[in-house]
């Protein structure tokens, strides 16, 4: 019996407006409306499979969920209708058939992030960057982010009471790159705990500014204690911008 054939949609959207990408009640979240736009236009049930779940206010260039359908699809064609119903804040980027038992999570080789802040108000960014009035040594902050390339266990940025069976990421990227009064933090791992980059963003702010040093930083990791990281960082700045699959996934 043949499988029904199974796809990967890239899509972007802003998550400004959405309570993250997982499905909630009584919540708008951006798998809700994309579904619902896969159901009208291919006029059947449709579920998405995401590569991962995004906080609410969080954004993403670049998602990845797989779903299963029996039709044959005009792949341009279906992406082409997908947008024209979606609303501004959400665009497919395209279609691919990949193979009968690809998984958009589990077959993510890297996950990539980056967390944008602005060092002055800007009223084109107040929603998508995280604007600061005080400029933190991001020098520090930089040397600071290359030691999480020494560790592997992570449990101190983990959101409290989550159901994972290990806090064990491999980060192979962590960098803070300034252009003007825009700078960037690049994170890239194979996989990232619930709330983990916001939380590293702060425990760095917070070295930035003097509150904490490099000798705290190796300490709070030793810890595993959510409790001694520092706060998240706000949810506006922060976006998926990169999930990588094995190549010979795709058809």
């Amino acid at each position: 019996m043949l499988e029904a054939p199974r796809y990967f949609v890239e899509f972007a959207y802003n998550g400004a407006a959405y309570h993250g990408w997982q499905r909630q009640p009584h919540c708008i979240t951006v798998q809700e409306v994309l579904e619902e736009g896969f159901c009208k236009i291919l006029r059947e049930s449709i579920i998405l499979v995401g590569a991962g779940r995004t906080d609410a206010g969080v954004h993403a260039r670049m998602m990845v969920a797989h779903f299963i359908t029996d039709q044959s699809l005009d792949l341009e064609q279906t992406a082409y209708r997908i947008n024209r119903w979606l609303p501004k804040d959400i665009a497919v980027y395209q279609i691919l058939p990949v193979a009968p038992k690809a998984h958009a999570r589990f077959h993510a080789l890297s996950r990539s992030y980056e967390y944008h802040f602005h060092l002055r108000p800007d009223p084109f960014h107040n929603h998508t960057s995280y604007i600061l009035y005080r400029e933190p040594n991001f020098e520090l902050m930089d040397k600071a982010a290359q030691l999480l390339l020494k560790h592997k266990d992570f449990q101190c940025f983990s959101r409290s009471n989550t159901d994972v069976k290990t806090y064990l990421c491999d980060i192979s990227e962590a960098r803070f790159v300034l252009e003007g009064h825009h700078v960037v933090f690049h994170i890239t791992a194979n996989r990232f705990l619930r709330n983990m980059v916001r939380a590293v963003v702060g425990t760095l702010l917070e070295i930035g500014y003097g509150k904490l040093d490099l000798a705290d930083l190796e300490r709070i990791i030793a810890s595993k204690n959510r409790s001694e990281a520092g706060a998240s960082a706000p949810a506006q700045g922060l976006y998926l911008t990169q999930v990588e699959y094995p190549k010979d996934i795709y058809l």
